[in-house]
């Protein structure tokens, strides 16, 4: 069958816009990733350095639980290293969200989080993320106490830029508003391993990006993630335990760090 050279370019052509179109969306989600990670609003650690004498670790895991939370559980009692879970309900957690109990029952703390952690979803509107909250409370009333759970996490941050893109340049103002009005304590970091980029790094970089992150710091709040994508994570962990125990950090969960600074 012959081609003739009006279909080959036609051909051509579909195929370079679509290369095209992967690219931009490849670029939008690197960007976006860049717009998460990047430090935000570290208010809680600067405060708590102000008041606390020494130094303190807060190992913080976001988007679990997963099929690693049991291998970083595990990890972290025999470093007897207590840390804070904010944790989502999406269907890739289901699985794993009977690892609940067992998160607090080993002295760490649950945060929330986000039920979809769907960007386009939850910052639409505020009323839409409290509905996003409300659905997590419920999922999550079934493993713990969330009466107990006063802490949580904006996906991406309390400075995200993301949201802007979809309830506007002043959604996160408002959200960090309603949630101090709805008693509601929250917290992002001031130190990432990164592990959670486009770039996928391995445990080595993920312990370097740890290390500069903390560096001058005596608090340190550390944005890691548990989830199926991030095995180097848990390949990291013992590597920045070790090296925070040997730079003479205390470690504690968010919610110890801010009763320490309500006592001093």
């Amino acid at each position: 069958m012959r081609v003739s050279g009006k279909a080959v370019l036609c051909s051509l052509v579909a195929l370079l816009l679509l290369c095209g179109l992967v690219g931009i969306l490849a670029g939008q989600r690197f960007r976006n990733r860049q717009e998460e990670t990047a430090i935000p609003d570290d208010r809680v650690a600067v405060e708590a350095a102000a008041v606390l004498e020494g130094k303190y670790a807060c190992l913080t895991f976001d988007d679990g639980p997963s099929e690693n939370t049991a291998a970083i559980l595990e990890i972290l009692a025999r470093y007897q290293a207590p840390a804070t879970f904010f944790v989502t309900a999406q269907p890739i957690n289901e699985p794993y969200l009977d690892q609940l109990p067992l998160i607090a029952a080993g002295g760490h703390q649950i945060g929330l989080h986000s039920a979809s952690h769907r960007y386009a979803e939850i910052y639409r509107s505020t009323t839409d993320f409290w509905l996003d909250i409300k659905q997590l409370r419920q999922t999550l009333s079934a493993y713990v106490d969330v009466e107990q759970i006063h802490w949580l996490r904006f996906p991406g941050g309390s400075t995200n830029t993301v949201s802007h893109r979809y309830g506007g340049s002043d959604i996160m103002k408002d959200l960090v508003a309603q949630a101090e009005e709805k008693g509601y304590h929250w917290i992002d970091w001031n130190v990432c391993g990164e592990d959670a980029t486009s770039a996928h790094p391995d445990a080595a970089a993920i312990l370097r990006n740890v290390k500069e992150g903390a560096e001058g710091r005596d608090v340190c709040v550390v944005l890691l993630h548990d989830t199926a994508a991030t095995r180097q994570t848990v390949q990291a962990l013992p590597e920045i335990l070790d090296w925070f125990a040997d730079q003479e950090y205390e470690f504690c969960t968010v919610e110890q760090m801010y009763a320490l600074t309500k006592e001093n």
